[in-house]
């Protein structure tokens, strides 16, 4: 992949099957240039391509959509994508609400009339006149968009299912016709008496009803994007260069303006607390629905709420570069990929409409041959053509997809492709990193021993400490300010490289440093081998020359981590733990954690062989990882999952995020892709099972074996069958949202 390749998501208008979807792709991939790769969704209606801006830019690829028969929506104007779907919406509803207007009566007396509910009148030839002029608004202005579909779609050099309804419409509606021109043109000849004017019209306002249908439900399926934009307010308080508060719009808002955000409200831009202590509800962004503590120097993300103090911030992040916009990003890109299970449903579509065109011709030249009868001939042959539109099969995975990455989203993991939503079900191990993963990623004081001077030797431990910058230092530094000690300012001070520092504090000579700096007896050296078989740092506290006492540091791991391994291991994956720190200080977070297998010091590059192994023995295995040595095995596991509290090169490697950093959220991601999968698959069976068994009854297979003699399944009927099929696909896909994970 080209270095400098540019990645877009375009929102596509008029589509109306899987077929349309791939005639984009197709069409896609032979016209534009530099362009290495198109997926277009038919469930988002939109399509993801990445080319090389050298060659290509967006106006080429939305030239090649528009001569393709379709139109592509570019960000130039605001809401550009909201106008355009919202007059396509209306423009759909209104020729809905034409054909139900002309059908309705049509239907009244043409069924009232079949059935002598009606007087004599209803058979004079006027009354066929009648039903023509009410048939004719449904056909050529309802159903004017399957014709202009139909017609692009041939030209194109494919079948989609606006061919099959157009066919399936026009021969009722044609032969209709020639019953009542043709014996005005030639009298004496008749093709028949009965007219399919309302057989004709219905076919086409229940199929469009259908896809009203479908449109209102795939809405539902990114109801998670939409919340999540939602959320972002829409008005920031700015302190402006004289000092005052104004109000302007959030997207107004640039990087280094200093936003004053009052208890209650959500917070405008990601930034830093400048001043201000409050509590933050970041739910939104983590699934996390405790509030986290906020004060001056810390982080605070957009669209999350302040819940009590006044903070003022600066902000590091705004419009597209927020937390948020990324979010929205990935989970959009996720929902425009394509799942490996869809390629099957994509083979299927491409050549289905093709076929149940042969099948249509086929049954029509059977019956008609071997039953001598043209009328029930044509009616299994449109009601084959109709009954057999692959909405169904083309929604069955995009729109499963589209729930499961907006529920993941909601709760605090983000899936990068829906190829990772899909591989993470089949996960039998997962790999954790220690540092920043399994622990909080910094060391805490964890003991303090006295062995002289009670606690006065922590006193001077940490005031010497106060002048190191060493992560263990502040350790103390912290934990003794914790314990309540206030601590004196160091003179003399010194670090010796390897050992430890040495300094006065109060007039007594200190030093704290590596058990091997100083001589120790046979007791001591007992409780320093006790706790460093704990996995701690120990380090021995020297006062005036005479040893004070001892502290232990040590990462501690996570509240989270021992339940997140034990859900992994109710679900039946292995847990290991895969770190570059030593054995004992690994062994001992593991056993805490309960995670059996531990293969420790590991260097960087390492990390990415032991996945290859795990790999070659036949394992799926997952990495579990903060930091940048993590990348290479992110990148190579079959699922990478990336700790949001850690770096971004972590993240970009990966192909799930834990937006929070909870590693509950390994076991929740692997639970929502068998959720996902199992949607999917149920689905795809309904879809593929409706075809299977309504093409052949359409056909007239079981009136010709004689298990149902006689039977004709109305195109009506086969019209109204096709339209629950695609609405009964996407509420399924819905009921994964109502899934608790």
């Amino acid at each position: 992949m080209p270095p400098k390749s540019q990645k877009a998501e375009i929102p596509i208008i008029g589509m109306t099957c899987t077929n349309c979807a791939l005639t984009i792709e197709r069409s896609l991939k032979r016209k534009v240039p530099g362009l290495i790769s198109a997926n277009v969704n038919f469930a988002t209606e939109r399509a993801s391509v990445e080319f090389d801006p050298k060659l290509a830019d967006l106006k080429v690829i939305a030239d090649v959509v528009e001569r393709a028969g379709y139109k592509a929506v570019l960000p130039s104007e605001k809401d550009a994508e909201q106008k355009a779907r919202e007059k396509e919406i209306r423009r759909e509803r209104i020729a809905f609400w034409v054909g139900v207007g002309f059908t309705v009566p049509l239907f009244v007396l043409s069924m009232s009339r079949d059935f002598g509910l009606v007087g004599a009148w209803a058979h004079q030839p006027w009354v066929n006149w009648l039903f023509l002029a009410l048939a004719l608004p449904v056909q050529f202005f309802t159903g004017l968009g399957f014709y202009i579909g139909g017609f692009k779609s041939l030209r194109n050099r494919s079948a989609n299912m606006d061919v099959l309804v157009a066919m399936g419409s026009s021969v009722a509606f044609f032969y209709s016709l020639a019953v009542i021109v043709v014996p005005l043109i030639a009298p004496g000849i008749s093709i028949g008496e009965h007219v399919y004017f309302e057989t004709a019209a219905m076919i086409i306002t229940l199929i469009k009803l259908g896809k009203m249908l479908e449109v209102m439900a795939k809405g539902r399926t990114s109801a998670a994007i939409r919340k999540l934009m939602d959320l972002a307010p829409k008005i920031a308080h700015v302190i402006d260069a004289d000092g005052n508060e104004k109000d302007v719009p959030a997207d107004q808002v640039r990087r280094g303006d200093v936003v004053i955000v009052k208890p209650g409200e959500a917070i405008p831009v990601d930034g830093k607390v400048i001043t201000g202590i409050s509590s933050v509800n970041e739910s939104m962004l983590t699934g996390e629905s405790i509030p986290v503590d906020k004060k001056e120097g810390d982080e605070i993300f957009g669209a999350t709420v302040n819940q009590q103090g006044l903070l003022k911030v600066k902000a590091t992040g705004v419009g597209q570069k927020t937390a948020l916009a990324q979010i929205v990003r990935l989970v959009r890109q996720a929902q425009g990929s394509k799942a490996p299970i869809q390629r099957l449903a994509d083979r299927v579509s491409g050549v289905f409409v093709p076929v149940i065109i042969g099948i249509a011709v086929l049954t029509f030249a059977l019956w008609w041959g071997l039953g001598g009868e043209f009328v029930p001939a044509m009616l299994r042959m449109v009601a084959v053509l109709v009954i057999a539109c692959p909405c169904a099969l083309g929604l069955a995975t995009p729109t499963a997809i589209m729930v499961g990455t907006g529920k993941g989203a909601q709760m605090g993991i983000l899936f990068k492709s829906s190829e990772a939503l899909e591989t993470a079900h089949k996960l039998d191990t997962v790999m954790f990193d220690k540092t920043g993963t399994i622990t909080e990623g910094k060391p805490v004081l964890t003991d303090w021993l006295p062995l002289d001077n009670g606690d006065e030797g922590l006193v001077l431990a940490a005031s010497a400490e106060r002048g190191s910058e060493h992560p263990i230092a502040k350790a103390v530094v912290e934990g003794a300010k914790g314990k309540g000690a206030k601590l004196k300012e160091p003179r003399d001070f010194k670090a010796v490289s390897g050992f430890g520092v040495t300094a006065t504090v109060n007039g007594k000579d200190v030093r704290v440093g590596k058990p091997d700096w100083f001589k120790l007896n046979k007791g001591i050296k007992g409780k320093v081998d006790e706790l460093a078989s704990q996995g701690k740092t120990v380090m021995v506290v020297e006062v005036d020359g005479k040893v004070a006492g001892l502290l232990a540091v040590a990462d501690e791991e996570k509240p989270s981590s021992h339940e997140a391994v034990a859900s992994l291991k109710f679900l039946g994956l292995v847990p290991v733990m895969l770190t570059g720190d030593n054995e004992r200080a690994a062994k001992a977070i593991a056993q805490k954690v309960g995670i059996d297998r531990v293969i420790a010091g590991v260097l960087p590059e390492k990390k990415e062989f032991y996945i290859k192994q795990y790999q070659k023995d036949g394992r799926r295995a997952a990495m579990v990882g903060d930091g940048i040595n993590d990348a290479p095995a992110l990148a190579r596991a079959d699922v990478g999952i990336a700790i949001g509290t850690g770096t971004d090169i972590a993240m970009e490697a990966s192909d799930v995020t834990l937006v929070g950093g909870d590693l509950a959220g390994v076991a929740r991601a692997i639970k929502l892709s068998k959720a996902t999968m199992r949607t999917i698959r149920e689905n795809l069976f309904w879809a593929f099972a409706y075809n299977t068994a309504l093409v052949p009854l359409a056909a007239g297979v079981f009136a010709a074996v004689g298990l149902l003699p006689g039977f004709i399944l109305h195109p009506m009927l086969a019209a109204g069958a096709m339209a629950f099929s695609s609405v009964t696909v996407v509420l399924n896909s819905l009921r994964l949202s109502r899934k608790r994970i």
